[in-house]
């Protein structure tokens, strides 16, 4: 089989892969040899700046399909009965930059796109129902907790303990990150979760709250500290590896889509805030409903157009679903489309994997990069040339609740039961058998022991004593040798 001739990317065709224009063989380098200089050109600039987090990641292709009928909680079209609706995923870290182990103990980003019919609906949640604090205004604090100290560029177990310490809204989150779920065995072996309230509306606009959980069809596995140790140093990119092999030899990794609804007037008076990203909903209030299944079964043919130029954003969100009074959210819907522009520019959703699979009537025009006209008439609306015009019936779900009272700096309203300590503690009782507590144990113990200051260390042991004190009691003997 004959090769292609190699072209530029003007596809004009090229003399030499080998060897640059030059006067005589030893003599020098000509600039006229714009091949050269494209060379380096491109590569000088083939790197986007990477992710703030979620940096590390892969993902793949597949599609959803709707196995339960739920029209009577939302009209949104891809969970309507007998819908299939491409899709893409991509898993990730969240701390760790482009090239850290995928075996770091870490929350693992769950970030979903699928291609309705009325545009892409993006669900972006974590491997975990909760998060580590409740108000926007503090997830940049957070990350940089987790992230490198500034003076000499090293991961710190002292940040991270004192800024969970100092933000007791975090034990959920801690003790789900120090217990298994914290180093999943592969990204096919985790739950995803959309962790936020989401509103659904139907289709005769009756307004119901709802929470995503993706369970994994492979079943729940982990990897114990000491494996995960040994194995970021044998192969950083396991998991990345793991999911493309695993759909490569036809092992087709799949989800089932279950979802928690609760009736809309339940809100004000639930015993915590059903809002609360630190909260979860118990079951017992609120069953499972089975809602699909999604399945992974295309691998990216270039893992940089598909994986690392995907942009996931919360504030993409099709008729039948709308935002709730979650404030981890709210600031989401703002944060995520803005640090694309700044990442891959401004025409980022005209990139494939972002591009949707409908038609597209959009007044943006121009900017870098960009390569799809707005075919709108005239690049302003209203106007009198056939451009398209806005519908204020498809996005009648948008003011879908109401808030009342004077703007304010303040925490959520208070429920009968909103405090920090309950469901963690909870967790660690009722939900951790033996070995699983014996594990927390061991894990926090040996984080604790790495690098932190003893106020910070003293602090983190009063608050392990305020989830459970048997076990708090446990880490401390494990801390203090005996």
């Amino acid at each position: 089989m004959t090769s292609p001739h190699t072209t530029n990317n003007a596809g004009i065709p090229v003399e030499s892969d080998e060897h640059s224009l030059t006067i005589g063989p030893d003599g020098p380098i000509l600039l006229q040899d714009h091949y050269l200089i494209e060379k380096m050109a491109q590569f000088n600039r083939e790197r986007v700046p990477e992710r703030v987090v979620h940096a590390k990641g892969s993902g793949a292709y597949g599609v959803f399909e709707v196995t339960n009928d739920v029209s009577q909680f939302t009209r949104a079209d891809l969970f309507q009965p007998g819908r299939s609706t491409d899709m893409l995923a991509r898993f990730s870290t969240v701390a760790g930059e482009q090239g850290s182990p995928d075996t770091w103990r870490d929350p693992r980003g769950f970030a979903l796109k699928f291609y309705t019919q009325h545009g892409n609906y993006d669900l972006v949640g974590n491997n975990t129902p909760v998060f580590f604090v409740r108000d926007t205004i503090k997830f940049q604090d957070f990350i940089r907790s987790q992230k490198r100290r500034p003076d000499n560029g090293l991961r710190d177990n002292d940040m991270q303990w004192d800024f969970w310490t100092l933000s007791p809204e975090s034990a959920h989150q801690v003790t789900w990150l120090m217990g298994d779920r914290g180093i999943p065995k592969s990204y096919r072996h985790m739950n995803g979760y959309g962790s936020h309230t989401f509103m659904w509306v139907n289709g005769g606009g009756e307004k119901f709250w709802v929470k995503y959980h993706f369970k994994t069809d492979q079943g729940i596995d982990y990897l114990p500290q000491q494996d995960a140790d040994r194995l970021a140093g044998e192969n950083a990119d396991l998991h990345r590896q793991d999911l493309w092999q695993a759909i490569e030899r036809g092992d087709h990794p799949s989800w089932t889509l279950y979802v928690q609804v609760m009736p809309f007037d339940d809100a004000p008076d639930y015993r915590f805030n059903p809002f609360d990203l630190t909260k979860v909903w118990p079951h017992g209030d609120y069953p499972l409903i089975e809602v699909g299944r999604m399945r992974l079964d295309k691998n990216p043919e270039d893992f940089h157009v598909h994986i690392e130029q995907a942009a996931f954003e919360p504030a993409n969100m099709v008729p039948g679903i709308a935002p709730s009074p979650d404030k981890m959210l709210l600031g989401r819907l703002f944060s995520y489309p803005d640090t694309h522009r700044y990442r891959i520019g401004p025409n980022y959703a005209q990139l494939p994997p972002n591009r949707p699979h409908v038609p597209v009537h959009s007044y943006a025009k121009d900017g870098p990069m960009r390569f799809e006209p707005a075919r709108t008439g005239a690049p302003y609306a209203p106007n009198s040339y056939g451009g398209p015009a806005a519908s204020a019936e498809a996005h009648r779900d948008i003011a879908g609740w109401r808030a009342a009272g004077e703007m304010v700096r303040e925490a959520y309203t208070a429920h009968r039961e909103d405090d920090d300590f309950g469901q963690p503690g909870t967790m660690v009782r009722q939900v951790l058998d033996d070995a699983a507590r014996t594990r927390l144990v061991s894990n926090v113990a040996g984080h604790l022991m790495d690098g932190v200051s003893r106020p910070v260390l003293d602090r983190a042991l009063r608050y392990w004593r305020s989830i459970d004190k048997e076990t708090g009691d446990r880490i401390a003997t494990a801390v203090n040798g005996g």
